[in-house]
């Protein structure tokens, strides 16, 4: 490591900037310039799915925070320092709130997008400004600092890992393709008998306390972790601090907390580490002559999501609740009619957990990776020997 070097963000980069700050409600349109906020960006990668859009007009009017191929995008508030290489692929675009990073000659920009999310988040919590909502301003952007090794060692590590995370987003599009094709099967449902949710299946409500287990670890189905990616976060269970439902190992559960965010989660486990869920979820049990698969196939249909939706309770719109009643007898089409659809939706989303399980493997194999890579502790020959070994 003596070829290694310490430099700021601001010697690394020849523009740092912050995106377009003020209001925007007014501007967003149904389709045009993808329009990237806090949520769009996560760290290594980006997720679309909430993705706002304005017209070109209006982003040509806002040039400072237009994104280019290869720019950094940081986030500033929510979870401040979670950084992004905008791809080649995206087109024009542009941002909110966001600061952008543009890397100069000296530095691979995967590289230094990996090495800001894995060694600088001690800087970023020292740097951060706030007691409620942490913000990472541009001044303290210019000043993080990050390991820099020659360009060779930065092109190998960006490959090695971008390698691992290419595989990633190609699990991340098979299990999203996967469920689409399994909703869009049940879709049409003209002429269908409809039935009650309680005339297919039944609530469990057993509780367990995970600080009384006895395990080192448990699977916690929880909100956050179902918006991660469904899959649920291996956890300590002392470090649990509330009741838990008890999850079999094949369930379906419903989200209560704010419907209008569809949350509909198909679990399956082998049954040896305990699980537990939110008892924000509804823990729903098929009755005999009905599948897993084909119930969350019709408890996922818009229809049926808004329809809950309408019924909810709270004043804030980040805690509205719909109540378990309300969800049980809402009415949704019959699975049991749709004949061999239901085989291929318990294929369709097998493959949907094969997909996830392969690509959360990947994600703890590259987040162990990562800080060693980037501290010099682990070199690069010996980091493809362990992912060869794994994969």
């Amino acid at each position: 490591m003596s070829d290694w070097s310490t430099r700021n963000l601001e010697e690394l980069c020849v523009r740092i900037t912050v995106g377009h700050v003020g209001s925007m409600a007014h501007e967003y349109v149904e389709s045009g310039v993808p329009f990237l906020r806090s949520q769009n960006i996560k760290r290594g990668h980006l997720d679309l799915s909430s993705v706002k859009y304005i017209n070109k007009d209006f982003h040509h009017r806002l040039a400072k925070s237009q994104l280019q191929p290869g720019d950094l995008a940081i986030v500033r508030t929510g979870e401040p320092g979670a950084t992004a290489l905008i791809p080649d692929d995206l087109g024009p675009a542009n941002c909110s709130d966001i600061v952008i990073a543009r890397p100069g000659p000296d530095i691979v920009g995967r590289y230094l997008c990996y090495a800001i999310n894995a060694t600088a988040q001690q800087f970023i919590d020292a740097h951060t400004v706030g007691a409620v909502q942490q913000h990472f301003n541009v001044a303290s952007a210019k000043r993080l600092t990050v390991a820099v090794p020659p360009i060779a060692i930065q092109e190998a590590i960006a490959s090695l890992l971008g390698a691992l995370d290419d595989k990633i987003a190609v699990n991340d599009r098979i299990a999203a393709t996967a469920e689409e094709l399994c909703l869009a099967q049940f879709s049409d449902q003209t002429g269908a008998a409809m039935t009650p949710v309680a005339e297919l299946c039944h609530v469990e409500r057993k509780q367990i306390d995970p600080r009384e287990l006895g395990k080192n670890s448990v699977l916690h189905f929880s909100i956050p972790s179902f918006d991660a990616g469904c899959m649920p976060e291996v956890a300590d269970p002392r470090e649990i601090k509330s009741l838990k439902f008890e999850v079999p190992p094949s369930a379906i559960l419903v989200s209560k907390l704010n419907p209008g965010t569809p949350r509909v989660w198909h679990v399956r486990h082998d049954g040896e580490v305990p699980a537990m869920a939110s008892t924000e979820f509804l823990i729903l049990l098929p009755i005999e002559g009905v599948g897993t698969a084909e119930l969350w196939a019709v408890l996922s249909q818009p229809e049926f999501m808004a329809s809950i939706a309408a019924k909810v309770t709270g004043t804030s719109n980040s805690h509205q609740r719909v109540k378990p009643a309300e969800i049980m007898s809402a009415e949704i089409a019959d699975p049991r009619q749709f004949g061999q659809l239901r085989l291929m939706a318990e294929a369709l989303l097998q493959r949907v957990i094969a997909a996830r399980q392969e690509a959360s493997t990947l994600r703890a194999l590259r987040d162990t990776l990562l800080p060693e890579l980037m501290s010099g502790r682990l070199r690069v020959k010996e980091a493809e020997k362990v992912v060869e070994d794994a994969v």
